[in-house]
């Protein structure tokens, strides 16, 4: 299955399917130098799979975690790149899960102004979501993806067969986004979910749905001056809880917390029993000013204001803007429900 992305600012085609990446060649123009970079965490046969495909292949492997989302990781890749002789004309392919396509994506950004690079996401999270839309970021003194830029990628294989190897956990993780975009845009598809036994022989179909949203979203706002904004359901809120965490929670399991503050009657009952079927937190033991001490820095606030993306009702969405006061009243009311 492609997806397209047809935008007047961008556009890239999303192949998902299995088997998918010893045929890269077939998608990407691997003719010219590439650097492949990958984390120790990811299986090593994936980045192999990509280099065997490649007529001139530099590979680079960044440590696991969000610590390769640094100003280290970035001087790593041009250091690579600079000592290679990569020019303009050449790539490179980012292989693993976010933490990789982010800081891979932001070092071709910045490279000589900009250059191609392709995005070979292995876990259900970065499939449906970081993969695609052009967002690419480092940490900086603690604060999440508070340095990036938007830099598309040239084309996303999401090879399904990857996804074999993913522990439950991590797998759980992905649906988070998939129930998060869901949510607010496609009941369609959250009735599926609702009703499948077992969701994994549909997997092609329901990353496929996903990617559709959000690609629909994304071309229509693509540097995130007002729609757009929707994508970020239960991330603000659920970024606090995962800074507040320490690293003990993954990013799609406190963003699936988060939902469950910026949701509200029937539709928040129907998103709790689906992130309980995929096996997601919907609590956190973190106080109203533990949190609210993260959610103060969020880089999309203006000013006082926090804007958060409420859902009511299965596929539909309201954007609030709430002083820091009414927002700890919020999560103080949300926690005296719990």
């Amino acid at each position: 299955m492609t997806v397209e992305h047809p935008s007047k600012a961008v556009s890239y085609s999303v192949t998902v399917g299995s088997g998918l990446l010893e045929q890269a060649s077939s998608y990407f123009n691997l003719d010219r130098k590439v650097l492949v970079i990958t984390d120790e965490g990811v299986p090593t046969q994936y980045a192999g799979a990509i280099l065997k495909c490649c007529s001139q292949a530099e590979l680079l492997v960044l440590p696991q975690g969000e610590c390769a989302k640094s100003t280290g990781s970035l001087e790593l890749i041009w250091e690579t790149m600079l000592e290679a002789g990569f020019d303009r004309s050449d790539a490179i392919v980012a292989v693993g899960g976010g933490v990789v396509g982010d800081v891979a994506g932001f070092a071709a950004a910045c490279y000589l102004r900009g250059i191609d690079y392709y995005n070979v996401p292995t876990t259900l999270l970065s499939q449906v979501d970081s993969s695609v839309g052009g967002k690419t970021a480092i940490n900086f003194l603690g604060v999440k993806n508070i340095v990036g830029s938007f830099h598309a990628p040239a084309g996303v294989l999401a090879d399904t067969s990857v996804l074999s190897t993913l522990s439950p956990r991590l797998f759980s993780e992905g649906m988070a986004e998939v129930i998060k975009m869901a949510a607010t845009g496609s009941p369609s598809l959250f009735r599926k979910l609702e009703e499948c036994v077992d969701v994994h022989p549909i997997m092609s179909e329901v990353i496929t749905s996903a990617l559709e949203y959000k690609l629909d979203v994304v071309s229509s706002d693509y540097s995130e001056k007002g729609l757009r904004s929707v994508l970020n359901f239960g991330h603000t809120i659920g970024h606090a809880v995962e800074a507040a965490s320490g690293g003990a929670l993954y990013h799609g399991e406190a963003v699936a917390i988060g939902m469950m503050y910026t949701s509200s009657g029937q539709a928040r009952r129907r998103i709790e029993g689906l992130l309980r079927k995929f096996n997601l937190p919907v609590k956190d033991a973190y106080s109203a000013a533990d949190l609210m001490q993260y959610v103060r820095r969020d880089k999309k606030r203006r000013g006082s204001l926090t804007k958060l993306v409420c859902v009511d009702e299965i596929g539909t969405y309201e954007f609030r803007e709430l002083s820091d006061e009414a927002l700890m009243d919020l999560i103080q009311s949300h926690k005296n429900e719990e």
